[in-house]
């Protein structure tokens, strides 16, 4: 396993882009990075705070989390909302989020503000759908964080950092999806992050206390650990030619490992699914 980047502070959001490298985001200081595939880290959006993730859309922007939901230009800045907070009552911000094959954003919403210590309430998963109306599918979830599709497109993995569990629900043709079920579980002590899935149907979990990525049949049986140099692993991604690559992010909220946030890459035998492009539509800025 290879640090190929480090200095940051809590690293999300990884995205690969096949023509440029790996996309990702700096949850407390701002902004959002490019690795390319050269090694060279270069600043693709600057400022933005609170990025928990992030896809590509069709029309070459990147599309990400936060305050709101929005579509970010990455040629001359120009950002475009595609969900904001007043659609949902209650809301304090979006976390992760993932697209389908269709192109439509499945995200969800938070009911708190996780650094600032207040209690826990219960957020939603969301669906936007191309036209950009907004479907609530499904309640009741603690801290959303990873979502990730099978190969196939019927079942969407979603972990709950507070619960702490990997859901999985069911996903029907139009986008909507049934009730949940208990999918995973990393322990007493773990903490399910983001998570992508791999074209053999595993799925791989972050673990954000334990210093590992949790990879899991598709029929939720555990499958292997991998281990990982820092103990808060956030997130992972997929990435090279042949998808083979696993990049690893990390981060750092102070004490002994203070901006020491980092992206691990290591080759893995079983290659990621790509990851669908949005293609919700984008009124103007």
């Amino acid at each position: 396993m290879e640090r190929v980047a480090t200095g940051y502070g809590l690293i999300e959001g990884p995205v690969w882009d096949p023509n440029h490298g790996l996309y990702f985001s700096d949850v407390m200081n701002g902004g959002v990075h490019l690795l390319d595939r050269a090694g060279k880290v270069t600043l693709a959006v600057p400022k933005r705070r609170g990025i928990g993730g992030m896809a590509l859309h069709e029309s070459g922007g990147l599309v990400v989390g936060g305050r709101d939901i929005a579509c970010v230009s990455l040629g001359d800045g120009t950002t475009r909302s595609l969900l904001s907070l007043d659609a949902i009552p209650g809301a304090t911000g979006f976390n992760d989020l993932t697209a389908d094959a269709a192109g439509r954003i499945y995200v969800g919403s938070l009911a708190f503000r996780v650094f600032s210590g207040e209690t826990p309430k219960p957020g939603h998963l969301h669906v936007i759908d191309l036209d950009g109306g907004m479907r609530t599918l499904s309640d009741g979830v603690l801290l959303t964080n990873g979502l990730g599709f099978s190969p196939d497109g019927k079942r969407l993995y979603h972990s709950d950092a507070r619960a702490p569990l990997v859901r999985v629900y069911d996903v029907a043709s139009d986008g909507s999806v049934g009730p949940y079920a208990k999918f995973a579980s990393l322990g007493e002590a773990g903490v399910p992050d983001g998570l992508k899935v791999a074209s053999d149907g595993s799925v791989w979990v972050a673990d954000a206390h334990g210093g590992r990525i949790a990879v899991f049949n598709a029929d939720g049986s555990h499958r292997q650990d991998i281990a990982v140099p820092l103990p808060m692993v956030t997130s992972l991604c997929f990435g090279g030619d042949d998808l083979r690559d696993l990049y690893i992010v990390t981060g750092s909220r102070g004490g002994p490992h203070e901006n020491c946030g980092s992206i691990f890459r290591s080759r893995v035998d079983v290659a990621g699914l790509a990851l669908p492009v949005a293609r919700v539509r984008l009124s103007r800025a």
